[in-house]
């Protein structure tokens, strides 16, 4: 799973042989709970293909993962956050999908491809000047995170910056340097990132301040980042957060668009779900699709956390729908 730890598999609150599947025509026989509730309807079979395609969380399943720049409060300034924020103007998931795929797929390095989305988007006009000085981007150990920093530090240097790019790891090791000005921004998170905070300064214990609605979620964020003396710029409407998809000929023969959809219809015992072994307990995987929208599938799939075992399965029919990243460069359509 990706280092940014994301909360739509936590406790609380996008390729290998499909010989990894294991038994999967048996409920239960992946090594995990079979799905609970009933699911003896005829459910909807594999159909294989290469084009995945992401249903609709029509009923908001998951939290508001948008993308997020973290600042490091010291070090912010209006010029700045204007900066980044026009970043944020300009990303949506379908762009970030495509940044993805064009380093993840068409093989570019991430300054690369954020060199060239910041020129075709007009990032760098009608920048502001800031104060200057130095400014270090971090970036978590993943690519996404790293294309991010790169458009983070193209706009930062059209503001008047010497900004450079540093890869620090997970958020156990930024986030404490963002929060001692060790580097001074880093592309987040909302959901995520409110309630890391929220743990680390509430304890364990403390209640998950995410949600769906993305106000709400950078409201909370904002109000936790303020005790530790990190701000936020403007969310994007780019999302990173748990998906669930099925090929295009899947969706083509079934008629699905929605989750909703997918649990009217392929509710039964010929469905197969396919996601990380910690799926079934989940309350933003197999536990939640079941709790909102009621949708139980005839069989569980154990497999990785939307990589290259999930997106195998599913397109060559050993999985009817699976959970990837919304953001997942192998679900751009060109």
């Amino acid at each position: 799973m990706r280092s940014r730890n994301r909360i739509a598999l936590g406790a609380v609150g996008a390729l290998a042989a499909v010989g990894f599947l294991t038994g999967c025509g048996d409920a239960g026989s992946s090594g995990t709970e079979a799905p609970a509730g009933d699911a003896s309807g005829a459910g909807c079979a594999p159909v294989p293909g290469e084009q995945l395609v992401v249903l609709e969380d029509d009923k908001k399943l998951q939290n508001s993962d948008n993308v997020i720049p973290a600042i490091n409060a010291k070090a912010a300034n209006p010029e700045m956050i204007a900066a980044l924020d026009k970043v944020s103007d300009a990303l949506d998931t379908d762009k970030l999908i495509q940044l993805n795929k064009a380093v993840n797929v068409d093989r570019k390095t991430p300054k690369v491809a954020a060199e060239e989305f910041a020129t075709a988007n007009g990032i760098t006009s009608g920048i502001a000047k800031g104060p200057g000085g130095s400014i270090t981007v971090g970036a978590a150990d993943f690519p996404e995170s790293e294309i991010l920093a790169e458009l983070y530090r193209v706009a930062l240097t059209a503001a008047g910056y010497d900004a450079k790019v540093q890869q620090i790891g997970n958020r156990e090791l930024y986030e404490p340097a963002l929060e001692k000005g060790e580097i001074q921004v880093i592309p987040e998170y909302a959901a995520t990132m409110a309630d890391f905070l929220t743990g680390k300064t509430g304890g364990a214990s403390a209640p998950p301040i995410s949600s769906p609605d993305l106000d709400k979620t950078v409201s909370g964020l904002r109000d936790a980042g303020q005790k530790v003396g990190i701000v936020f710029g403007k969310p994007s409407a780019a999302q990173d957060q748990n998906a669930f998809a099925v090929t295009k000929p899947f969706a083509e023969k079934y008629e699905l668009k929605t989750i909703s959809d997918l649990a009217e219809k392929c509710s039964g015992s010929a469905t197969i779900l396919a996601g990380p072994p910690e799926c079934p307990q989940r309350p933003k995987c197999q536990a939640g699709l079941v709790e909102v929208y009621n949708f139980k599938a005839g069989s569980f799939s154990s497999l990785d956390a939307g990589g290259p075992q999930t997106k195998s399965a599913l397109k060559s029919g050993a999985a009817s729908v699976g959970l990837v990243f919304s953001s997942d460069g192998s679900l751009a359509t060109s």
